[in-house]
């Protein structure tokens, strides 16, 4: 009976691991999981989400008038003409002086501070996006190249099982007086450095691995699952329709979304600055006690008098150089970026290219070469090394595939990058 129940709780226990893996795949197989994660986890990110969140929360304050002062003034504390002993009490002094003070800004000033904050919000809401946008083209980079890495370890296993296919041809014609030793000699010679490029593969992928966990936030030697396929290329109409392009990036590039911020906050605090041409001014009410009774009334106005003309003058040429500053960014930020658009749309246009040519007609030439090579071998019309070098042609023109797919990917990546968006 015992056994029995720790036969079924075992394999209740099996079951349920078994299911929890099934619903919790492991990271790695597709790159929308990835994504999800690192929005979630990625401490970067979240940090500038908290800054866009604390910008926001400076908006209302920033138009918002300066707190009330209350100043009490006691009169004749010693009480000298009233042959009383001093004292602190209100109602026990000659008298009490209560002033009320408000301080308020030009007209004007409270709304540009207001629009000024507001533009600091956004650039925060700006680089957020260019936070994200940032860390998604890494991530997605990362994955293109650990799909390769890992498309490369596929062929060259498959490889390596050709050219042991290929050794036991060899072996079998030269236990028959056919060829030469040589020729199983060079096979296994292959084989070795095969599996040397094998061991180089693994490490890169375990270090792509590592920057794909850092990505995410996760340890470093947390297991990833293998890449099952890559994103589709949106079609030629849209990546050769540059105008369109440059249009979604005028609107949605995160970082021309943040100079264009900044030049609004420049242009704001521009005009503040030509506000502190003109004074503050402070209200003021101010009511005495006399005894235990209030029995005068005063008030009072209050102004800062703008005397240091000079440095005004000095702050107000400083804020037309800052907003000149903004502007000049902007237009420099925008080139960049169009540029890198350019180069971009030529590299995916040439890895398109290059993935048809060698899909479409190196490959396929490849394999008629080397099943016409082995067929020449095994009936002793061509060497070992012409066969040999039909198969390495077989494995060039896969790698070359692969890595025009790839090339494809990170390129895409880019251009995603600089629209700030999915194309």
């Amino acid at each position: 009976m015992k056994l029995l129940l720790s036969t079924y709780l075992m394999l209740h226990a099996l079951w349920l691991i078994t299911a929890s893996a099934a619903d919790n795949p492991l990271l790695g197989s597709n790159l929308s999981g990835l994504l999800d994660y690192a929005r979630e986890h990625n401490p970067e990110f979240a940090a500038m989400r908290y800054e866009e969140e604390a910008a926001r929360q400076r908006v209302q304050p920033s138009s918002a008038l300066p707190d009330p002062v209350l100043r009490t003034e006691l009169m004749d504390i010693t009480n000298r003409d009233m042959d009383k002993s001093p004292s602190l009490f209100p109602s026990q002094v000659g008298s009490t002086r209560y002033t009320l003070m408000q301080s308020l800004p030009w007209l004007g000033k409270r709304d540009l501070q207001r629009e000024a904050a507001e533009a600091g919000a956004t650039q925060a809401q700006g680089r957020t996006a260019a936070t994200w946008a940032e860390l998604a083209a890494q991530i997605k980079t990362a994955y293109a190249q650990y799909y390769f890495v890992a498309g490369n370890q596929k062929i060259t296993r498959d490889q390596l099982d050709l050219v042991a296919q290929m050794e036991q041809i060899a072996q079998v014609r030269y236990a028959n007086g056919l060829a030469a030793q040589q020729d199983a000699i060079r096979a296994q010679v292959e084989q070795t450095t095969m599996k040397t490029e094998l061991v180089m593969l693994e490490n890169s992928k375990k270090q792509i691995e590592a920057r794909l966990n850092a990505l995410l936030s996760r340890h470093m030697t947390e297991p990833l699952a293998a890449p099952q396929s890559l994103r589709d290329i949106p079609a030629s109409a849209n990546l050769k329709n540059y105008t369109a392009l440059e249009n979604r990036i005028r609107e949605h590039n995160p970082d021309l979304f943040v100079d264009e911020a900044g030049v609004r906050a420049s242009e704001k605090n521009r005009d503040l600055v030509y506000k502190n041409r003109y004074p503050g001014i402070t209200l003021g009410v101010s009511p005495t006690q006399f005894g235990t009774a209030v029995r005068e009334w005063g008030v009072m106005v209050e102004f800062n008098i703008p005397v240091q003309q000079e440095a005004r003058r000095s702050q107000e040429r400083e804020s037309e150089a800052m907003l000149a500053a903004a502007r000049a960014r902007k237009e420099a930020t925008a080139n960049r970026i169009l540029s890198a658009l350019t180069e971009s749309l030529s590299g995916i246009e040439t890895a398109q290219r290059t993935e048809q040519l060698s899909a479409g007609g190196l490959l396929p030439q490849a394999n008629v070469t080397f099943e016409s090579a082995l067929i020449g071998y095994q009936t002793g019309k061509v060497d070992f090394a012409t066969l040999l070098d039909a198969a390495r042609q077989i494995l060039n023109a896969k790698l070359e595939v692969l890595k025009a797919q790839a090339d494809a990917q990170m390129r895409l990546s880019e251009i995603e990058r600089l629209l700030g968006e999915e194309l």
